[in-house]
């Protein structure tokens, strides 16, 4: 597996950005992505996005073969939820490794939870999606999302091989309608991916974030 750069990275916290200040428009509202409900109870804004990447998500979805569609999971995750969600893995990870510093349980907790402060999903530009069939069917992607490092044995890493060869060609398939549309994915989760974030940024050799961390109105 080739060497992961991480969302902990001093690399991607020295980006700089330089917000477009384009709105977060409700994915709902343009109809063109099915909307799986999973998330409604812990986030009432995760239909929302950039603009810019729910473009770039209805370009990716055009370029899918007959019948697939993309599966919108969560979009937006307000600062405040997103430092809920990473305290509470970290939390999980000091229980289960009590001899870890504090730098080594951050670094960790980032394979799955990006650190509040520079978070994609918190700039509305990041997305957690799948795909399904023409019946609404979630195809196989090898884990379910959401599955930790820890729940799948490292198979949520996209690159794992420790899945099988269906899951493997329908991860081929997502990846590749989403790269070519401009999106990267975050490597430790299959189903993340983002556009214009420091992460973006960092991947693309772009001098700087198109969307920082921000507050609903």
């Amino acid at each position: 597996m080739d060497q992961i750069i991480l969302m902990s990275d001093p690399l991607v916290a020295a980006i700089p950005v330089r917000d477009r200040g384009e709105p977060l428009v409700d994915v709902r509202a343009d109809g063109s992505l099915p909307v799986d409900a999973r998330q409604e109870e812990w986030a009432a804004a995760y239909t929302f996005l950039r603009v810019g990447v729910l473009d770039r998500l209805i370009k990716a979805q055009a370029a899918l073969p007959d019948g697939l569609r993309l599966l919108f999971v969560e979009g937006y995750r307000p600062p405040a939820l997103q430092r809920r969600y990473f305290e509470e893995y970290a939390d999980e990870l000091r229980a289960a490794h009590p001899d870890w510093d504090a730098d080594r349980v951050h670094v960790a907790a980032s394979r799955y939870v990006s650190p509040p402060e520079i978070a994609p999903h918190s700039a509305g530009a990041a997305v957690d999606l799948t795909l399904v069939d023409p019946t609404g069917r979630e195809l196989d992607l090898g884990t379910p999302m959401n599955a930790s490092p820890e729940e799948s044995a490292g198979a949520c890493y996209t690159a794992a091989e420790n899945i099988t060869p269906q899951a493997r060609a329908n991860r081929t398939i997502l990846s590749t309608a989403l790269s070519e549309a401009g999106l990267v994915n975050y490597p430790t989760e299959w189903w993340h991916w983002s556009y214009g974030d420091r992460y973006w940024a960092l991947l693309t050799n772009t001098d700087s974030a198109l969307y920082g961390p921000r507050d609903l109105p």
